[in-house]
Formats: structure tokens, C-alpha cells, sequence
């Protein structure tokens, strides 16, 4: 008889804390994996922990994964149990770029997420904690997986975070140790996996950034790794309504599919989408701005207007779309606000929020609201995502070889 996941973490008291143990992630990723070929990853360190959290608590049960297999996964996005594909996730956030290729019937076989409340909203939604810094990781102790995808951090190329670089004496770009050289931990597990493909999101300004060397360093990194490179600049209100443009790079190797790939990048449609149409019903006052900060915004917009900047609070036209949403959005709302008759305007719920990025309404979001708009404003429009991973697919399954795994089928 399978045994609910929420009941499993009752009675095993699994909780995702700020100090860094990836065992909680062995357990859930064996727990996730044990049929797939992949589950050898993960088993030593999963029962070792799961031998010391039965000491522990004192469970009578023999600390044995026969004990809660098979799992009923009481989540409201539960794995695929027969997936056309394997992939990865990197820097993955919510899993917004999961929930799209998840959809697509694939299987993440490995997750990598730093944040601890990104964790908790994770493990929540999908039944697995991702595994914590992926510069600790040994590339040895990934699976093996048909797609690698990463939305790897973007402050160091974005406008608003060189900018704010600049104005601290910062280095920006690769020269940023802590975040900019995290391309270089996509490129080493490519290098070492060999996928069959990969998906890599960013802003747009990655781009343009450094005067396009960057951009440049990146194609010719991932070529030379044996990978035939597309790229495009994608806007998200083709699929909800929010300004909201991502460059995404895609790379097939070169080995498996000799540059014969006939993938392209999904056609933007016309249809329009109106912000109102994400609004909830009832909103708790709570979120209408008071007269002090709406007076600092609108006080702050004229002095940028007067020096003839751009910057300003954005009172959104509920017929139209949004500015884009930044993991900013906590601290005042102000680049997307709602007007309100006789009040002052308000800014989104985080409801709201996850509807503007394509999420539905069966998405779980377990934490504060500044939380769930730091979560929001760095995930992807999950739609857009679906349509170009729908495309990479299509070449995957072309190819009739299944990933050789290293490791014996469960």
C-alpha cells in the first residue's frame, strides 16, 4: 500500500533548513528516481539518512525504503511514471522551466537550487528538494539525462544589476566571482554529461552586455564544447500579459544529431492578453499602497522626469499589459501598480503574481509574500518556456537511441 508524501514528512519530520545538507536531497531524489536507472546517484547517502532519522525519532519500522515505496505523491505536480525523456534542472528556482518540460512528459532526474525558501516552494509543488550550491557539486554525481536546462543567475548581465554594480564600484559580467562564473558550472556538466541538449534562459541584455564579448565568450564556449548553437530573443506577452523579454540558447550535439536538427524557435502569435484578466476578485487592503509611499513614488517619478530619466512607477492600463516583473517587486510594487476607483493604486498579489508568470492556480506558495515575489519576479513565463522546449522535443525524439545510463535499471 503506498504511503502519502505529506504523511512521510510527518513522520519523518523532513523540514528544509538554512544550513546547507544535501542528504534531504538524496532521500527525496531516490525516492523520485528508484525506478528510472538513476537511483545509485542517490542511495548511499538517501539510506544512511534515512538509517539515522529512524535512530533519531525512534521509528520502530526497519529504516528500510521497502517500508514507504511506492509513494503516493499527494503534491499538485507529482512525476510523470512514464516519461519520454530525462532532464535536469540548474538554477531552478520554483521550477518554472521543470513545470514546462514536465508538462512535455519529461522526468527531472537532478535539481540544483541555492535558496532556501525557492527550496520550500519547490518541494512543495514537485515532492523533491533540490540539491543546494551547484559550484560544490562534482559533475560525477549528476545523472545521466537527455536535456540540461538552467536559467542561470542573470544580475551580472541584467541592466538594472550592472547599473547598480557601477554605482558600487562592482565588477559585473564574468568578472562577478560570486555569481557571473556560474556559466562556467553549466559548461563543465555539459562537457561531462554530454547531453543530448541543452536550454539556457537569461535576460535580454546578456546580449549586449560588455559591448557583446560576453555573449560572444558564451556561443563559442558552448561550441567548442560540440554543440550546434540557436538563440533568440523571446517576449513573454505572447503568452500572458507582461512585457517581459528572455533571450533563449539552444544547443543539440553534435555528436548525436551531426548538425541535422530542424528545431526553430516558436512562432509568436497575436493574441492579446489584458492584465485584468489575471486580477483576483477580492484583494485584502493590505496591498493598496498607503499615502506615504504612494506619495514618495509619484515625488520620485517627477524628479526623474525633470532630468529627463525614465524612471517611475508603472500605473499598468488593465486592458493592456505590464511592465516586466523583477525580483524587486517587494520592496514597493512600483513597477507594476493597480489603479483602484477612490483609493490609492495597489500592487499584485502574489496570486497575481504566479497567473502573470503562467503558473495556474493549483501552484503552491507555502511562503511570506516578499518571499513569493522575490520567487515570481526571478522565474520564467512557464508557457513561453513550454512552447520552445515543445520544439526541442520534437528533435529529441527523433533520435531512436535511449540515453545509455552508467548505471543498472531498476
Amino acid at each position: 500500500m503506498s504511503k502519502k508524501y505529506s504523511d512521510i514528512k510527518i513522520k519523518l519530520k523532513l523540514e528544509i533548513t538554512k544550513t546547507e545538507n544535501n542528504d534531504l536531497a538524496h532521500l527525496t531524489h531516490f525516492f523520485q528516481n528508484h525506478k528510472n536507472g538513476v537511483s545509485q546517484y542517490y542511495k548511499p547517502t538517501a539510506t544512511t539518512y534515512l538509517t539515522d532519522l529512524h535512530d533519531k525519532l525512534n521509528i520502530v519500522e526497519e529504516p528500510d525504503f521497502q517500508y514507504y515505496l511506492p509513494i503516493n505523491w499527494d503534491i499538485p505536480f507529482p512525476p510523470p511514471t512514464t516519461p519520454k525523456f530525462k532532464f535536469i534542472d540548474l538554477f531552478a528556482g520554483i521550477g518554472g522551466i521543470r513545470l514546462a518540460f514536465q508538462n512535455l512528459g519529461g522526468k527531472c532526474v537532478f535539481t540544483s537550487e541555492w535558496d532556501t525558501y525557492s527550496k520550500k516552494t519547490y518541494d512543495a509543488n514537485f515532492g523533491e528538494v533540490p540539491f543546494g550550491d551547484i559550484t560544490k557539486i562534482n559533475e560525477n554525481e549528476i545523472p545521466d539525462h537527455d536535456i540540461l536546462l538552467g536559467g542561470f543567475p542573470c544580475q551580472p548581465f541584467s541592466i538594472a544589476g550592472v547599473s547598480k554594480k557601477n554605482a558600487l564600484g562592482r565588477a559585473h559580467g564574468f568578472l562577478d566571482e560570486t555569481q557571473g562564473t556560474l556559466f562556467f558550472d553549466v559548461a563543465r556538466i555539459i562537457k561531462h554529461k554530454m547531453p543530448k541538449a541543452f536550454m539556457l534562459e537569461n535576460v535580454k541584455n546578456l546580449v549586449s552586455h560588455d559591448k557583446g564579448k560576453t555573449f560572444t565568450v558564451i556561443k563559442e564556449t558552448l561550441k567548442e564544447l560540440g554543440y550546434s548553437i540557436h538563440f533568440k530573443v523571446l517576449d513573454g506577452q505572447h503568452f500572458v500579459p507582461q512585457h517581459r523579454e528572455r533571450i533563449i540558447i539552444v544547443g543539440f550535439n553534435n555528436k548525436v544529431f551531426k548538425g541535422e536538427e530542424t528545431f526553430e524557435f516558436p512562432k509568436m502569435g497575436d493574441t492579446k492578453f489584458a492584465i485584468r484578466d489575471i486580477l483576483e476578485e477580492e484583494v485584502d487592503p493590505k496591498y493598496t499602497l498607503s499615502d506615504k509611499l504612494w506619495n514618495y513614488l509619484q515625488e520620485y517619478a517627477k524628479k526623474h522626469k525633470a532630468k529627463g530619466n525614465g524612471f517611475g512607477f508603472g500605473l499598468t492600463n488593465l486592458d493592456g499589459i505590464s511592465r516586466t516583473m523583477s525580483a524587486r517587486y517587494y520592496k514597493d510594487g512600483a513597477e507594476i501598480l493597480i489603479p483602484q476607483d477612490g483609493l490609492n493604486p495597489r500592487r499584485l498579489t502574489p496570486r497575481e503574481c504566479a497567473r502573470l508568470q503562467g503558473f495556474s492556480d493549483s501552484f503552491i506558495i507555502p511562503v511570506s509574500d516578499n518571499q513569493a515575489y522575490k520567487q515570481f519576479g526571478n522565474s520564467v513565463v512557464t508557457p513561453l518556456i513550454q512552447a520552445v522546449g515543445k520544439n526541442i522535443i520534437k528533435e529529441i525524439l527523433k533520435i531512436n537511441e535511449p540515453t545509455k545510463s552508467k548505471v543498472a535499471v531498476h
